[in-house]
């Protein structure tokens, strides 16, 4: 075998070599690119699961904190609704306080309204000897209404009349001033100021209030 033949021989190995080593590297190459693509699909699905959960995550706040404003909207609008209602009801107690001193300046009807109270009261105490405690600007109105009280006790109650004793040191307040005030009516006391009844015009009328408050607030909202 000449030189020619080897060197023919030796180049055809080359060849094959290089053929070998071109489909190895297109081997690695195509695997390479699987790779690739296997882990930037990967990523990219981690990317789109960690996308979901955050929009998921801010979607929920977004919810919750709707939720909160509108609960927090409906209870100061229940608030303000009930503070109406209250405002509105307390001006009506307001304007039915301030009719009640027509009933005083009706002497006639006043005296007679004074003897129905202190026979409520004596009832209610169920005392045979009573302090009628007044205003001071009522003290010959009450003195009056206390004998017409004994003087018609056996048509107005049941049992004995009990003894009248009129209060003329300690009194109710004045209708008008600064501090408590009282439209008038009676407070009756018994054993000695152990127990009273308060049968003011004002104890009567937020009484008769207290009463009709359920139905005034089913007809007025």
């Amino acid at each position: 075998m000449n030189d020619a033949d080897y060197a023919r021989q030796i180049q055809q190995m080359v060849e094959f070599i290089k053929q070998e080593a071109n489909e190895k590297a297109n081997e690695i190459r195509v695997a390479a690119d699987e790779e690739f693509n296997i882990q930037k699909l990967n990523l990219v699905e981690a990317e789109k699961v960690k996308i979901r959960k955050d929009y998921e995550r801010k979607a929920g706040q977004i919810e919750v904190k709707k939720k909160i404003e509108y609960s927090t909207q409906l209870n100061a609008s229940r608030l303000r609704l009930l503070q109406a209602r209250d405002d509105f009801l307390n001006q009506t107690l307001t304007a039915a306080s301030a009719s009640l001193g027509a009933i005083v300046k009706d002497q006639s009807g006043y005296k007679k309204l004074l003897v129905q109270l202190i026979v409520q009261g004596v009832n209610k105490l169920h005392a045979d000897n009573v302090v009628v405690r007044c205003r001071k600007e009522d003290l010959s109105a009450c003195k009056a209404a206390i004998e017409d009280t004994k003087s018609q006790w056996s048509s107005l109650a049941s049992g004995p009349c009990p003894k009248f004793a009129l209060d003329e040191q300690k009194h109710l307040p004045p209708s008008k001033g600064e501090g408590e005030t009282c439209a008038g009516g009676v407070v009756i006391v018994a054993e000695n100021g152990r127990i009273s009844c308060n049968n003011t015009l004002d104890a009567r009328l937020k009484s008769a209030f207290g009463a009709c408050l359920p139905e005034m607030r089913a007809k007025l909202f």
